[in-house]
Parts: structure tokens; C-alpha cells; sequence
């Protein structure tokens, strides 16, 4: 540590003199210069005035470290004037505390200081490597203003894909009627003597209603709100009600709306009500800065759910994944392939296991990126991104990868987003007046940071199969927060499914000549072309996927669904493509099961067909309603 000198002539405030040579330097006091704003001078000991002021400070101290000049007169050079320097930066006092306070921390720091100082052009370069050309502190209000509209519209796709389903799902005449077991929770809650906790057990607005009128208008809500976030109104109520309201849905839509994706948007959503401005009407030049916290808090769940969609996939230990044999039937026996899936489908083997390797590249060591430098972050942006593009191409899932697509976003910070975006969507990105301090404060953000990333390692550490024995207190809170879906485990396809069961439900009037219900999207006819549909999710098309991996008395929807189609419900009838039935509804009802494959281009060529099927088999036994009865 540089010993403390007096200067004879000080200045009116702290004077940080720097190499004016040294490019490391040079950068780095940029920033510094940002954070202290016209609390600090800055000036290169190669100004003239620098040896003519003070002549009480060698030359050689200004070339070995930077020196401040306090206006009592004292100088203290390098890491202690670092820190005295960027204590008088807003809220950044505590670094100066812990280098004065904290056992170790100076010596540390010092020593460290004299290892950057020795080596400058490694650490420029480096520096350079990392950062880039500036290391200014990045801004984010131009990624804010593109992640939230983004997330618009993703509600927006999910509301209105929701919307024209919900009636066949869970309305009156549904499969799975909200109202019927609404009614059910609420006598068994009467019989329990269950008190207000009842409203956190099952947290829905459809305490209040569960009829068909109700859940539409849920539905039109969430689209009118979804529409608001995308112009910028009130982002945050209306990230509150569209989170409030999605949760509603979710709870009682059960088996239809509980995929990965749902959860994913449900945290997304939450974690973005304290990201987003609290302005109602707010303007891109008057908006209060981000949360950096908040920022960090999303880029965690972004991590979460890379990183753990690659650890389950490993931690299943599945044989695919450790051969890297997996996508060699992934393309096929995904639950809604595409056209493109199909070609990819016929690749050779060592490609397959090539684009295996590459996935686990980026699902298990690109998600650490996230939390290094700028450069690094960008570079992991791109690769995220990139497998997002390649499982869209491939595969339909519905809004998941668009919501993956947006929390990548996130890091990228606004100079980055300024050569991707068109001029006219930037130029307001920096503040023309000092911003409004209408902001969420620390004493809210601080501690639901803090509960939500503790409590975020429980599901995190499940991915890794691994028993742990958290205490008590945490096992009970995730416990009471798990209805909310806010807090969720990540891990798409930890296990490969190597073969594709397609479900063929059938009807008849005399037992003897059968006719196929036909879906919209998933397999059946063996000449239709895989297609896109994404961000649109037909979700009874994706329940008979799951519903083919096991059979018919582990998923009791599936009766209610034929039950449906022998009472022939129209609600429902407008889920499927045909009604092989159109006047009257057929007196019995039985799903058999074959399974898929792709056809090889020379079948494709000789046949026509995209797919072959063959091994018919029974998945679901002939019945009437009179048998349910």
C-alpha cells in the first residue's frame, strides 16, 4: 500500500489522475467517470498542470498507479484510491467499507492491484476480449422495452390459443369441466372446515365463477391486457394481472395447462412485475433505469432452465443421451414433428450424435456465460438463441421457444441492441431528462430477490436426482409457494422416447365397422405433411402424445374425452378435424395404437406418405355410455 502523502495546493474536489498512455487505464476510468459523474475530476498525470500543482508526488507514483488528490490535501494511490474513488458513486460506498472493515481485503486488493499494474497490456487486452472497446456501464432500458413487449406477445398467444379451445377443454360441455370441479373443491373444503387458506391451496379467480362465461371472459381479459403490455401501458399492474389471471386458468385447466412452458411464463411473468417501469404511461427517455437485480433475477431463471434441461437429460441416465444416439429418434417421436423435422430425421447417425454433442455444449457450458462479462454474455446470447432457431425449425412448441428467444435478450444490454434494431425504435433509449425516480424501491426488490432465488435451488438441485435434506423452514415455504407455479424445475425430454405410439380413437354403431376421429395436427394420416403451427398449442393434440405413453387407466381425461364424443358435444368436436359422425353421435367408441415412423425418401417417393405405421394393437377396450353409466 502506497503510503499517504500531503499536497500544498489541493483541489476543490477529488482529482483522479491517471495514465493518460495506458489503454487499460484509459478504459476503465471511462467507466469510473460514468459511475462518479462531476463528483470526481479526471485528468492524465501527462497534463502539464499535473507536476506543476503537485510537486510533492514523484513521477514515478503516478506511473506505477493511479493517485487521488483529496481537497484536505491527502493522496492515496492505487487500489485504496480506486475505492475511495467509486465510494463517491451513488450507493457504492460499501466498497470502500469492505476494503477498510473487512480482515484481508486490503492487503488482497493491493497485491491484485500491483499484479494488473505490472501487466497492463495483458490485462487490456483481456479487458478488450471481455468487454469490448468500452466498458461503460451498460445501459437497459431500450432490452426492458424489447423483452416486455415481447412478453405481450407471448401472452397474447397464449390467451387466444387458449381461448379457442377453452370451451372443448374445460367448459360446461368440456372434457375436463372447470365448474364440475370447482364445485367438488368447494364441498370438500365445506366438509374440511379448510378456512381462507383455501385461496393459497388453489390460488384461481375461479373461486368466484367457473362457468363458461367466466373463463371467457378470463380469456378475453388476458388478450386485452397481453395487448396493453405490447403498447407499454402500465406494465407492471398489468404484468400482475396477466400473471394472476394465467394462474387462474392454469389451476383449473389441470392436465391442459401444465406444461413447461405455462410454468415458464408464469415465473417469467412474476419476476418481470418488478423489472417492469412503474410509470402507467411510460416513455422510453423519462423511464427510471431497470433493476439490475431484477435483470439478474431473470438471467437466473434463464440459467435455471438451460442448465437444467441439460443436467436431467443426464442425470435420467437414459442410454441415448450418454451415446449421443438421441436425436437420431427425437425428429421422429417428438409430439408435433414438422416437414423440416422429417429431413432432419434422415440424417446419418454421425451427424445426429455431432448435433448432440453441440447441444449439450450449449445447454451445460453456455448458461455459466450468462454471468461473465458483456462480450461473453453476447456470445452466449447467440448460441441460445441459435438452438432455439433449430428446435423451432424442427419441432412445434408453441411459445416456448419464442419466451427462451426473449429472456436471451436480456443479455444484451442497449449499445448491443442499437445495431440490431431499426434507428427510429432506439433513438429514445437515452434519458433527454434526468428519469423520473418513480422505481420499485430496495426494500421490496431486496428481500424477493433474496426469498426467490434461495427458495429457486430446491427444484434447481431435483434436476440432479440427487437426495438432499434442506431444513425445514425451506421444505415448508416451497411447499406453501408450489400452487403459485413462480418457482418451478426446469428439463424438457430427460428421458428419449425411441419409438412413436399413435392413438387412433375409433366409433361405431354396430361393434363391427369402425371410423377414425381425426386430429388437427398430431399423426394420423399417413400422406398428411407434417406442418408448423407454433405459437399456436393444440393442447388435446399434445395430451394424446403423453397419453400414448402409458395407457388409458393412467389418464382418466382420455375417458372423459371418448365419453364426450358418444354424447357428441360439439365443444369438443371442434378440437378434432372430422367428425366422422355428423348426424348422430356412434354407440360405442375404442382407441387403438400403432406405431409411427418416418418413411425414407424412397418410400416417400413411391408412396407419397410422410409416415408408415404398423404393430396395431388395443389401447383402449370398446364401451358405451351405458357401460359408464
Amino acid at each position: 500500500m502506497n503510503p499517504i502523502i500531503q499536497v500544498a495546493s489541493p483541489p476543490d474536489k477529488p482529482l483522479l489522475v491517471f495514465d493518460g498512455d495506458c489503454n487499460f487505464c484509459q478504459r476503465w476510468i471511462g467507466r469510473w467517470r460514468e459511475a462518479t459523474g462531476d463528483r470526481v475530476d479526471y485528468l492524465p498525470f501527462q497534463d502539464p498542470s499535473i507536476a506543476a500543482r503537485f510537486p510533492e508526488i514523484p513521477q514515478e507514483r503516478f506511473a506505477g498507479a493511479v493517485q487521488l488528490i483529496e481537497p484536505d490535501g491527502r493522496v492515496c494511490g492505487g487500489a485504496q484510491a480506486v475505492f475511495r474513488t467509486l465510494a463517491l458513486a451513488p450507493h457504492a460506498r460499501w466498497t470502500l467499507q469492505a476494503y477498510e472493515d473487512i480482515p484481508g481485503v486490503a492487503g488482497l486488493t493491493e497485491f491484485w492491484y500491483r499484479i494488473v499494474a505490472r501487466h497492463r497490456t495483458a490485462f487490456s487486452w483481456l479487458t478488450r476480449l471481455l468487454w469490448g472497446d468500452h466498458v461503460e456501464r451498460p445501459g437497459y432500458r431500450l432490452t426492458r422495452w424489447l423483452f416486455l413487449r415481447l412478453l405481450g406477445l407471448i401472452f397474447l398467444f397464449a390467451f387466444v390459443s387458449l381461448w379457442t379451445q377453452i370451451g372443448g377443454l374445460i367448459g360446461h360441455n368440456g372434457i375436463l369441466p372447470a365448474g364440475q370441479m370447482m364445485r367438488a373443491v368447494h364441498e370438500a373444503v365445506v366438509q374440511q372446515n379448510i378456512g381462507p387458506e383455501r385461496y393459497a391451496l388453489m390460488p384461481t379467480l375461479c373461486w368466484i365463477s367457473a362457468s363458461d362465461s367466466f373463463l371467457n371472459l378470463l380469456c378475453g381479459a388476458g388478450t386485452v391486457l397481453s395487448a396493453l403490455l405490447i403498447v407499454g401501458i402500465a406494465p407492471a399492474p398489468v404484468l400482475f394481472l396477466l400473471w394472476l389471471i394465467y394462474l387462474s386458468l392454469s389451476i383449473v385447466c389441470r392436465d391442459f395447462l401444465g406444461f413447461q412452458w405455462d410454468i415458464l411464463l408464469l415465473e417469467t411473468a412474476f419476476l418481470a412485475i418488478f423489472f417492469a417501469p412503474l410509470q402507467l404511461w411510460p416513455r422510453l427517455s423519462r423511464e427510471a433505469p431497470p433493476s439490475p437485480t431484477m435483470l439478474w433475477m431473470l438471467r437466473w431463471l434463464l440459467f435455471r432452465l438451460m442448465f437444467a434441461s441439460g443436467v436431467v437429460k443426464l442425470s435420467s441416465e437414459d442410454v441415448t443421451w450418454r451415446n449421443l444416439t438421441a436425436l437420431t429418434y427425437h425428429y421422429e417421436t417428438q409430439p408435433l414433428p414438422t416437414w423440416i423435422g422429417w429431413y432432419a430425421g434422415q440424417l446419418p447417425a454421425w451427424f445426429q450424435k455431432f448435433s448432440c454433442g453441440v447441444m449439450f455444449g450449449i445447454e451445460l457450458g453456455v448458461p455459466f456465460l450468462i454471468f461473465l462479462p458483456r462480450r461473453p454474455r453476447m456470445f452466449a446470447c447467440g448460441a441460445l438463441i441459435f438452438l432455439q432457431l433449430l428446435i423451432i425449425a424442427t419441432g412445434n412448441y408453441c411459445f416456448f421457444n419464442l419466451l427462451a428467444f426473449a429472456l436471451s435478450l436480456l443479455l444484451l444490454d442497449d449499445a448491443a441492441l442499437r445495431r440490431l434494431l431499426p434507428r427510429r425504435l432506439w433513438e429514445g433509449a437515452q434519458p433527454k431528462v434526468p428519469p423520473r425516480r418513480l422505481r420499485w424501491p430496495k426494500w421490496i426488490i431486496a428481500p424477493v430477490a433474496a426469498f426467490l432465488f434461495v427458495i429457486s435451488w430446491i427444484p434447481l438441485l431435483h434436476a440432479f436426482r440427487v437426495r438432499i435434506d434442506w431444513p425445514d423452514v425451506m421444505e415448508k415455504t416451497y411447499d406453501w409457494i408450489e400452487p403459485f407455479r413462480s418457482v418451478n424445475g426446469y428439463g424438457l425430454f430427460a428421458v428419449m422416447t425411441t419409438n412413436r405410439a399413435e392413438i387412433i380413437v375409433e366409433g361405431s354403431n354396430d361393434g363391427d365397422n369402425w371410423r377414425a376421429y381425426e386430429f388437427k395436427y398430431k399423426p394420423g394420416d399417413l400422406a398428411q405433411r407434417p406442418g408448423y403451427i407454433e405459437p399456436f398449442q393444440p393442447r388435446l393434440d399434445w395430451q394424446m402424445w403423453f397419453a400414448a405413453l402409458g395407457d388409458y387407466r393412467g389418464n382418466p381425461w382420455f375417458i372423459d374425452f371418448c365419453a364426450r364424443l358418444l354424447q357428441g358435444k360439439p365443444e369438443v368436436l371442434a378440437l378434432l378435424k372430422t367428425n366422422p359422425f355428423p348426424n348422430a353421435p356412434p354407440r360405442y367408441i375404442r382407441a387403438e395404437m400403432y406405431d409411427y415412423h418416418f418413411t425414407s425418401f424412397d418410400e416417400r417417393r413411391a408412396t407419397g406418405n410422410w409416415w408408415r405405421r404398423d404393430n396395431e394393437r388395443l389401447y383402449c377396450p370398446m364401451f358405451s355410455l351405458q357401460d359408464l353409466r
